[in-house]
C-alpha cells in the first residue's frame, strides 16, 4: 500500500493534481468497502499495476466495446462526423453463415447467421479503407427528408469530393454529398456556379435552398455511398411540412378526392 501511495504521488506531481494521489486509507476503502475510484485514480492504478485502462473499467461492468448498443439513445440535433466507435477494439460479427445464403436474394439475416463471434478490430484492418468517413444526420436536419431521415448514419467516400454535373433519371440516381459549412454539416444535392455552391434539399423538405461561397463557406467532404437508417421509430414533434410538401403528401394519400382508395 505504501508503494502504491508513493507511485501515485509521483503521478500526481507530474499532472500537478492531487486527484491522482491514492493515500493508504482510500486504497483500503476501495479494496474492502467497494468504494469506486475516480477516473484519475483509476488512471494511476492502470499505470502502477501496468494494466489496461479498459480492463479496470470492466471490473465495474463498463465494456467500451459495447458502446455501439447505446449510441442510438442520444439524439444530437446537428449533423456531424461520427467518431463514437473509433476506439472500439473488438466487434461481434457473424462468423458462420448458412451455406444457402445468397447475396442475390432478399434474406432474413437472423436466420442466415449460424454463429456469432468476437473478433478483434485489428483483424479487420485488412478491410480498412481510408477513403471513407462516417456521418450522422442530426435530429433537426431535414435537408434530405424523406429519403434520408434524421437519425441516419451515412458512409462518405472522400475521394468523390468534386460536385458532379449531369442528368439523372430519378432523385435516387443524383449524388448526395456530405458538406461541411461554417455552422456545421449537412447532406444534400449540390451544384456549383462559378464561386458559389447551391445546397439543394429534397423537394418535400422544409429546409430552403442555400447558396454559399465556394469553397470559403462550404466544403464538400465527399459523396454519400452508403446509408444505415431505422424506419418508423422516430418522430420530430416540431416538424411541419411546407405547403408544397403537404399538398404533395395529400395528393399521394389514399382516399383523397380524385384518387382511388
Amino acid at each position: 500500500m505504501r508503494d502504491v501511495e508513493l507511485a501515485s504521488n509521483q503521478i500526481a506531481r507530474r499532472f500537478e493534481s492531487e486527484e491522482f494521489a491514492i493515500p493508504p486509507s482510500r486504497l483500503s476503502d476501495i479494496e474492502t468497502k467497494g468504494i469506486i475510484p475516480s477516473i484519475f485514480r483509476l488512471y494511476s492504478f492502470a499505470a502502477i499495476y501496468r494494466r489496461e485502462y479498459r480492463e479496470l473499467l470492466s471490473f465495474y461492468g463498463l465494456e467500451l466495446d459495447g458502446i455501439s448498443a447505446d449510441i442510438s439513445f442520444g439524439h444530437p440535433q446537428k449533423s456531424h462526423l461520427s467518431e463514437a466507435l473509433s476506439n472500439v477494439t473488438q466487434v461481434r460479427i457473424p462468423t458462420k453463415l448458412d451455406p444457402g445464403f445468397s447475396l442475390q436474394k432478399t434474406t432474413d439475416l437472423g436466420r442466415a447467421i449460424e454463429q456469432w463471434g468476437i473478433v478483434p478490430m485489428s483483424y479487420l484492418a485488412q478491410f480498412a479503407d481510408d477513403r471513407y468517413t462516417y456521418g450522422y444526420i442530426g435530429s433537426e436536419d431535414f435537408t434530405m427528408y424523406p429519403i434520408l431521415p434524421p437519425g441516419s448514419f451515412v458512409q462518405v467516400d472522400e475521394t468523390k469530393n468534386k460536385v458532379g454535373e449531369g442528368i439523372w433519371r430519378s432523385e435516387y440516381e443524383r449524388p448526395i454529398y456530405f458538406v461541411e459549412m461554417r455552422d456545421g454539416y449537412t447532406c444534400c444535392w449540390c451544384s456549383t456556379k462559378r464561386d458559389s455552391i447551391v445546397l439543394q434539399p429534397h423537394p418535400l423538405s422544409p429546409v430552403p435552398v442555400r447558396v454559399l461561397k465556394y469553397p470559403q463557406e462550404a466544403e464538400v467532404l465527399g459523396q454519400v455511398v452508403g446509408i444505415a437508417m431505422r424506419l418508423g421509430d422516430w418522430q420530430h414533434p416540431d416538424f411541419q411540412p411546407t405547403p408544397k410538401a403537404r399538398s404533395a403528401l395529400n395528393a399521394d394519400a389514399p382516399g383523397q378526392p380524385g384518387k382511388e382508395a
